[in-house]
C-alpha cells in the first residue's frame, strides 16, 4: 500500500473529510508535516480540497526564520498558500505545554480567518506509540491510553496510521526535503528519551512489533472509552432533569452505576450547562464527595460548577439562582414571579358556588377573615408556620420534612397576611381564614406555571 493509499484509507476510516472542504494544514517544516502537506496536495483534486498552510514561529530558536522561509518555498512548490504566525510563548511552567497552547491558538485563529472546516496535523503512528508509552509510565488510566485521537472537533490527523520511516522513504522518492529541529533530540524532554532510547531498546529486546502493539492499545482504549461516553450520554438523558441554569440527578442512580460512567455523566452535565469541557479528574473528585457517607451538607464548587446534594438529589449549576423578590398581591389579580417561572393568581368567588379544590397548587380562604394585604416573599430566618390542622412549627423544619431540596427552599413562595404565613406556595396552606359554612366570599390562590397550568413550584 502506498503512502497516499494509506492516508486516503485513514481519512475514510475516521470520516475526516467528506470532500469539498477548506483545510488548514499545520506545517513546521519537519519530515512529518512536509509529508502531510505533500499527501493532502496530491489528494486535493480528487477530494476537491482547498488547502491553506500555516507555519507557527514560536520565536524560541535561531533557525525559526530559516524554517519559515523553507515552508514558504514548499508551499510555492506544491501550489498551497502559506501564512506564518509569530506567537509569544509564556516561559512559566512547562515550555512544551506553553508552546503547544500558543500553537493551537494560532491554528484556531488562522482557521477562523480563512474559513477552514478542518485543521490537519502531522501526528504519525510513531507519535501514537510514544504517547501510549509515555502515558503508561505516568500511570494513566484508560482514557490516557487512548492517546492521540484521529479526529477531535475540527482537528484531523491523516498520518496517524503511517510510520515515520515510510514517510521519509516517500519524501526521498518525491525529491522533497525537510528541516530538522534540534530540540527533537534534546534528552531533557521525556518524549525524546522515549523516541530515541526506550522505544528502540524495546524494539530490539522485546519485540520488533512493539510500536504496532502500542498503537493497537490506543485503538482498543479509544473504542472502550467511546462506548463508555455513549453509555454516559444515554444515562444522562434518562436520569437528568434539565433546567435553564441547572441540572439535577438522582444520587442513588449515580451510586448504582460504574464509577467511570457516573463521573462521565457529571462531566457531560457540566458541559451541557455551558462549562468549558471539565476535566475527567474534576468529575471523579466531585463524584467522591457526592457519594461520601454522609454526603456534604453544603454546596461546593469544582471549577466553575457548583454541586449540591439535598436528600436524594444532586444539583449542578454554573451560578446561584435569582432570589425571590418580595411583592404585594392585589386581590383579585395576577402577580408574576419571574425568578421562579410562576404566576400567582388571586380570584374572588361567591362561597355557595365554590368547592374546596383538591390540588396543592390551589388553596381557598375566607376572604373576609384574612387579616391584611397579601405579601409574597421568600422564607426568612426564624419563620414559623401553622399548617392547617397541625401545630405551629419552624418553617425550616416543615420544608425539610416536605423534602424540598436545599437549593429550592429560598425560592418557595411564602404568602403572608399581616405577618402570618397563610400559604407555603404549592405545599401547604396555613390555619388562617378557613372556609366554613358561614363564609360569604372565597379567595382562591393558584400558582400557575408559565403555560397557565396550576402546579407545585417544587416536586418532592
Amino acid at each position: 500500500m502506498t503512502l497516499l493509499e494509506r492516508v486516503e484509507r485513514t481519512i475514510r476510516r475516521h470520516a475526516m473529510l467528506a470532500g469539498g472542504e477548506r483545510v488548514l494544514v499545520a506545517v513546521s517544516g519537519g519530515a512529518d508535516s512536509v509529508a502531510l502537506l505533500y499527501a493532502l496536495a496530491a489528494l486535493a483534486p480528487a477530494w476537491r480540497l482547498e488547502l491553506h498552510a500555516l507555519h507557527v514561529d514560536h520565536g524560541l530558536r535561531a533557525e525559526s526564520a530559516r524554517d519559515a522561509d523553507f515552508v514558504r518555498g514548499l508551499g510555492a512548490r506544491l501550489s498551497v498558500p502559506v501564512d506564518v504566525a509569530t506567537v509569544t510563548v509564556e516561559r512559566r511552567g512547562s515550555l512544551e505545554a506553553a508552546a503547544r497552547a500558543a500553537r493551537y491558538a494560532a491554528l484556531a485563529a488562522s482557521a477562523d480567518r480563512v474559513g477552514a472546516a478542518r485543521i490537519a496535523l502531522g501526528h504519525t503512528a510513531d507519535d501514537q506509540a510514544e504517547t501510549v508509552l509515555m502515558r503508561v509510565l505516568r500511570g494513566a488510566g484508560l482514557r490516557g491510553l487512548a492517546a492521540i485521537p484521529p479526529v477531535r472537533d475540527r482537528i484531523i490527523r491523516p498520518l496517524i496510521e503511517c510510520r515515520r520511516a515510510d514517510l521519509v522513504v516517500e519524501l526521498h522518492r518525491a525529491g522533497l526535503e525537510w528541516v530538522e529541529d534540534p530540540s527533537n533530540r534534546d534528552p531533557k524532554f521525556l518524549r525524546n528519551r522515549i523516541r530515541h532510547e526506550l522505544l528502540p531498546w524495546l524494539t530490539e529486546s522485546v519485540s520488533p512489533e512493539i510500536a504496532d502493539g502500542l498503537v493497537r492499545v490506543a485503538a482498543a482504549a479509544r473504542t472502550t472509552v467511546g462506548a463508555l461516553d455513549r453509555i454516559a450520554a444515554s444515562e444522562l438523558e434518562r436520569l437528568a432533569e434539565f433546567g435553564d441554569v441547572a441540572v439535577t440527578l438522582p444520587v442513588a442512580s449515580l451510586r448504582a452505576l460504574p464509577r467511570d460512567v457516573a463521573a462521565e455523566i457529571l462531566r457531560q452535565a457540566a458541559s451541557r450547562l455551558g462549562s468549558h469541557a471539565p476535566l475527567r479528574a474534576w468529575a471523579h473528585r466531585g463524584l467522591r464527595r457526592i457519594l461520601a457517607a454522609p454526603p456534604p451538607r453544603k454546596a461546593f464548587k469544582i471549577g466553575a460548577v457548583t454541586l449540591e446534594v439535598s436528600g436524594p438529589r444532586l444539583r449542578l449549576a454554573l451560578g446561584p439562582q435569582p432570589p425571590l423578590t418580595p411583592r404585594v398581591l392585589i386581590a383579585p389579580g395576577r402577580l408574576a414571579l419571574p425568578e421562579i417561572g410562576f404566576v400567582l393568581e388571586a380570584t374572588l368567588h361567591d362561597a355557595p358556588a365554590w368547592a374546596i379544590p383538591d390540588d396543592p397548587g390551589r388553596v381557598v380562604f375566607d376572604a373576609d377573615l384574612l387579616p391584611g394585604e397579601l405579601v409574597v416573599r421568600p422564607r426568612q430566618q426564624g419563620d414559623r408556620f401553622t399548617p392547617f390542622g397541625s401545630a405551629e412549627r419552624k418553617l425550616k423544619d416543615f420544608l425539610i420534612d416536605a423534602k424540598v431540596p436545599r437549593w429550592e427552599r429560598d425560592r418557595v413562595p411564602v404568602i403572608e397576611a399581616a405577618g402570618e404565613i397563610v400559604w407555603v406556595g404549592g405545599l401547604r396552606r396555613g390555619a388562617a381564614a378557613p372556609v366554613v359554612a358561614r363564609t360569604r366570599r372565597v379567595l382562591e390562590l393558584a400558582l400557575l406555571s408559565a403555560g397557565g397550568a396550576a402546579r407545585r413550584p417544587v416536586e418532592s
